[in-house]
């Protein structure tokens, strides 16, 4: 790679190249809402169009947002890329300094929905390979990228979509292909770069409990069902107060890490005492600490409840015996637990302890992944962060976090996954006053230059 062509294009069309991503950033694609969704999609299709891919919007199912599918370059090695255009919705409105969908660049940072998660990695790849269109000539291995519009609402018809075009994600000759770069990635607490090669899986759903045709006079205790009692009842047999999760056969479908695992969990730089500091607690819950934790963290499912609704929930007291009541709950997965398998010991698990009125809501859910730690495209990551950021990454086995990555990895014939990208802790994604570090894209988009030059070796 000729490194001053590449850095003096990017320093050359720094302000076009800014105002493309501020661009982005003022189409609203919001998943939930489907607010632009098809404008954001187009958007995208036209800008990889235009430094030379050829790219297909292609349908979901039904009126669900569509995949941008873009494919260029030639050579045997070949790149899978995975970002998606859609965002949160940005309420609460008052909470944010300046506009959602107008990027405003302060101290330093650029501050808009979408300007870390996930617009910004998106845009940083794409103005690379222009630069490295521009400077180095055509790229020396194929890519084929896919762009969703779900990812934020568990993307729930990514999976049936790689099902139908799995010849799409896969070699002429059937074999996987030789890496992935996913959408997420960047720095931690300390200004460390990290790799990260896997994710949780989840299972995200819903318990309601009806008890009585409508709301009753709480008076009438002593003869109606509480659906609010009847649901915590139910609650109440998930999990214990030692933190274990009581559903029979849960644990039997629990990986254990492998002795390559077991290196990365060992080498992972954990802050324990600042965790604790920034949550303002004393303990981790079972007074877990050290490694432990960190392999609880990692390789330990959750039940965790996120949300009750029952009765009256407004200001003051309104004597009420409520007829329904809902739960929302998500199950955070590690390998060989699934969607699937949680939902199925759970209405067994129910049925057994004399729920069976309780009824489930699947919303959505992917399974966990993890990739070779030791693959080809992880070197190829690694190099590059000594070269641009000045320092030998930090290697991550997985993000607590969850995506669609099973889909795209293990289900397509192991594709190896590296998360590596320009996000930093305090980006607020999915909150008021997302924002991003100029500088981390800017070196971004240098990173990604330098790291097409590695994987090529």
């Amino acid at each position: 790679m000729e490194f001053q062509s590449f850095d003096a294009y990017l320093i050359e069309h720094r302000e076009r190249l800014l105002e493309d991503y501020k661009d982005f950033l003022r189409q609203p694609s919001v998943a939930a809402t489907g607010q632009g969704i098809v404008d954001m999609a187009a958007l995208v299709a036209r800008r990889l169009s235009g430094i030379g891919f050829s790219v297909k919007v292609v349908p979901t199912e039904g009126d669900a947002p569509p995949v941008v599918w873009a494919e260029l370059g030639e050579g045997d090695k070949e790149l899978l890329i995975y970002n998606h255009y859609d965002v949160q919705p940005a309420e609460p409105l008052e909470l944010w300094e300046s506009p959602p969908f107008e990027p405003t660049i302060r101290n330093g940072k650029i501050y808009a929905r979408g300007a870390s998660d996930d617009k910004g990695e998106l845009v940083t790849r794409i103005h690379a390979i222009e630069a490295w269109l521009k400077t180095q000539g055509p790229l020396p291995f194929k890519i084929k990228w896919l762009i969703e519009g779900e990812e934020e609402i568990s993307s729930p018809h990514l999976h049936g979509w790689v099902e139908k075009h799995i010849d799409w994600l896969k070699k002429p000759d059937g074999r996987p292909m030789d890496g992935c770069i996913w959408e997420f990635g960047g720095f931690d607490d300390k200004g460390r770069f990290t790799l990260t090669m896997g994710v949780k899986g989840i299972c995200y759903l819903e318990l309601h409990a009806k008890a009585v045709s409508h709301d009753l006079h709480s008076s009438l205790a002593a003869l109606a069902p509480n659906a609010a009692w009847r649901l915590t009842w139910a609650l109440s047999t998930i999990k214990n107060s030692d933190e274990r999760i009581l559903i029979d056969g849960y644990y039997d479908h629990v990986r254990q890490p492998t002795e390559d695992e077991l290196d990365v969990l060992f080498a992972m730089p954990f802050e324990e005492q600042v965790m604790k500091e920034k949550w303002q607690i004393l303990d981790f819950v079972t007074g877990v600490t050290g490694f432990d934790a960190v392999r609880r963290l990692y390789f330990q499912p959750t039940a965790t409840i996120c949300g009750l609704t029952s009765g009256w929930e407004g200001v003051g007291a309104k004597t009420v015996l409520p007829a329904k009541a809902m739960a929302k709950i998500d199950f955070r997965l590690v390998p060989n637990l699934t969607p699937e398998i949680v939902v199925d010991l759970l209405r067994k698990h129910l049925d057994k302890h004399g729920f069976n009125d309780i009824e489930i809501k699947l919303l959505g859910g992917y399974r966990a992944e993890i990739s070779d730690v030791n693959a080809p495209i992880v070197s190829a990551c690694a190099r590059a962060s000594e070269i641009v950021h000045k320092q030998t990454p930090v290697k991550q086995l997985l993000s607590a976090g969850s995506g669609p990555m099973w889909s795209l990895s293990s289900f397509i014939g192991g594709v190896p996954v590296v998360c590596a990208g320009i996000g930093h802790p305090n980006a607020l994604v999915h909150s008021p006053n997302e924002n991003a570090i100029i500088k981390n894209y800017e070196e971004g988009m240098r990173y990604f230059g330098v790291f097409i030059d590695e994987f090529t070796k």
